[in-house]
């Protein structure tokens, strides 16, 4: 059989772990390249020697995706393999027409090759949407365990932004792992909460290598999924949030869906705060898709640490990076608070951003007159210090999954607002968890 040439379009996460357990030492294919999106400063590196295999010894290139054409054309391309997530269903079938017109196969790869086995049970938490209320879900999920006596290793979707071999596997105990190991402000989002909440967490590249370690200290491992994508180990259980905020998005975008049609327990979010008719969307869409689901209602509490400064006050709001932009949110846990305690008004940054700030109310103009905390790096955290600075407002808002003021120094004041899961309906997680007891 002739080798196949193949491209894996990806954003540094899904597409080096289809690699690794698909293509890695295969001698069938050759991958010539990973195209990279979504996340800056991808393009330009390798995917090591070191962690590629015998085959490539010299790593393999990361190219940025709007060379997809140039590069099926100039490799005589015959695969293309998409491998990252958060997309809406007609994105994936432009992208499938684009790959297909320029005379390759569009290809992806499904969960039986992808998802490695434990000796231990696995709770997988992943959603339909970013932003959607996992992180919430995660600590609670995790706080019910705990009280039952079990050890809960997290492992949690890849976020390699940084020397990529050095993160091969990684583990986060405390605040101080995570700076120590030069965290973009992204990954510092998904590992902090985490690790203030009494777990540890582990990430990196190679996810079988990862789980070696992960099960040497754990009862349960806990898979926090990113974006929407699918879990990276095959689940004794799998819960899915989805969002009434956006109905018909769990049956619209990639892999979204497919995790709603593979949940045992399904979290509808935001219930409180959703419209009525939203709710009862996701109500229907989840009954036709998956109807032997349990289904939990929940709300997401917003707790602040003074909510009286909030009231009269010009406020910038700063919420979370991914949920604002390729999650297509408007608004999230700052904005809420806002509205509820009486904020004057929402001061709007786009006139004072500054650098790759600018450039991201640029690609996602839906944002509006919030702020999306972005920091893939010291340059781009220095340039959202520097927008916040420089916006002429009383108050900052603090949205995020971890607090800002921890990494920037604010010379204004700040409060910070958090989500908390409280389910509305029966059975609860706690019932439903009952089983992981013995």
């Amino acid at each position: 059989m002739a080798v196949k040439n193949v491209l894996i379009m990806g954003a540094a996460g899904r597409d080096f772990h289809n690699f690794n357990l698909y293509f890695k030492d295969n001698e069938n294919y050759r991958v010539v390249a990973f195209t990279a999106t979504q996340i800056p400063n991808i393009e330009g590196r390798q995917y090591p020697a070191e962690l590629a295999g015998k085959l490539y010894p010299e790593g393999i290139p990361i190219y940025s995706e709007k060379r997809l054409n140039e590069l099926i054309d100039q490799h005589g391309i015959d695969e293309v393999v998409f491998s990252y997530s958060d997309i809406s269903h007609e994105f994936v079938m432009h992208k499938a027409s684009q790959v297909i017109a320029a005379g390759a196969d569009f290809k992806l790869i499904g969960s039986r090759h992808t998802m490695l086995e434990s000796r231990l049970p696995v709770i997988s938490i992943c959603a339909v949407r970013t932003g959607s209320g996992k992180s919430p879900a995660t600590r609670r999920i995790s706080k019910i365990l705990r009280g039952m006596g079990k050890k809960i290793v997290v492992i949690r979707h890849p976020m390699p932004y940084g020397d990529i071999v050095k993160q091969k596997v990684q583990r986060f105990a405390s605040v101080e792992d995570i700076d120590r190991q030069e965290c973009t402000l992204e990954e510092r989002e998904e590992y902090e909460h985490h690790v203030t909440n009494g777990n540890i967490v582990y990430a990196g590249v190679d996810y079988a290598a990862i789980l070696k370690e992960a099960e040497k200290e754990a009862d349960i491992i806990m898979w926090d999924g990113g974006n929407n994508d699918l879990p990276f180990y095959k689940p004794s259980l799998e819960i899915v949030i989805v969002d009434p905020h956006r109905p018909g998005h769990e049956i619209r975008y990639f892999p979204g869906e497919v995790n709603l049609r593979r949940a045992g327990v399904i979290i509808i979010s935001k219930v409180s705060t959703a419209p009525k008719e939203g709710v009862q969307e996701v109500k229907r869409n989840i009954k036709k898709i998956n109807p032997k689901a349990i289904v939990i209602e929940a709300d997401l509490k917003i707790e602040v640490d003074n909510s009286k400064m909030i009231k009269g006050k010009r406020v910038l709001i700063v919420e979370d990076g991914p949920t604002l932009t390729h999650g297509e949110m408007k608004y999230g846990a700052g904005t809420i608070a806002a509205r509820e305690f009486g904020a004057a008004e929402i001061i709007d940054p786009r006139p004072f951003a500054v650098g790759s700030i600018q450039k991201v109310f640029e690609d996602y103009p839906h944002i509006g007159a919030l702020l999306p905390a972005v920091g893939y790096g010291d340059r781009q955290i220095k340039e959202l210090q520097e927008t916040i600075e420089r916006t002429n407002c009383d108050l900052i808002i603090i949205g995020t999954p971890i607090d800002l003021r921890r990494i920037i120094d604010f010379k204004k004041q700040a409060l910070r607002v958090t989500y908390r899961l409280r389910e509305m309906s029966k059975p609860d997680l706690a019932e439903v968890l009952e089983r992981f007891r013995d």
